[in-house]
């Protein structure tokens, strides 16, 4: 596969969970940078952390897509420009130190934002990753930042109640089964 190929792979397997195709463009020993906001398990190296990563995204966002806008790159690096796109149907649960750091209730609404991410390439596989995300514009388009008064109420609710943390456990649950398809 060239390195276009490769990127969109990579955003193919994150939106689909295939895990053929992870074993196809992801390297064994695939880091990806960004995995400290997400479950453990996407912190695994090679497919399993991808696989993972995608079952995370895609217990939050329906119909989760990359619209893929631009790619450029060299022998070693993919740079690509795209849009994440989805409907707000699940919880969004960011994680810090391994733990429940912010669950976002479903709004049921939509998100679609541009990011640009850094894909290291050797050997015909991606090797590593990195990301420049307007998570700003994705937290204002589900409400949170500035915070609309509803969601607000919501996410306090839903960590008093302890639904914040049963969302954390079923996530990271779902992206630890995803991990296991890479076996």
């Amino acid at each position: 596969m060239n390195t276009d190929d490769l990127a969109r792979g990579l955003f193919r397997v994150l939106e689909t969970g295939d895990a053929a195709l992870a074993a196809a463009v992801v390297s064994d020993d695939f880091r990806n940078r960004e995995a400290t906001v997400a479950p453990a398990a996407c912190a695994a190296p090679g497919p399993a952390g991808v696989l993972a990563s995608g079952a995370w995204m895609r217990s939050a966002f329906t119909g989760l897509h990359f619209e893929i806008l631009d790619v450029a790159g060299n022998d070693r690096q993919v740079w690509v420009r795209l849009r994440m796109q989805g409907h707000h149907t699940g919880p969004f649960v960011r994680f810090k130190d391994g733990s429940l750091d912010q669950a976002v209730p479903p709004t049921g609404r939509d998100i679609d934002f541009e990011q640009i991410h850094v894909l290291d390439v050797r050997d015909g596989r991606v090797t590593g990753h990195e990301a420049v995300r307007d998570d700003i514009t994705m937290l204002g388009q589900l409400g949170v930042f500035p915070p609309s008064p509803a969601v607000a109420l919501r996410m306090a609710a839903w960590k008093v109640t302890g639904r914040a943390g049963s969302a954390a456990a079923d996530v990271a649950r779902r992206a630890d089964e995803a991990a296991l398809l890479a076996r």
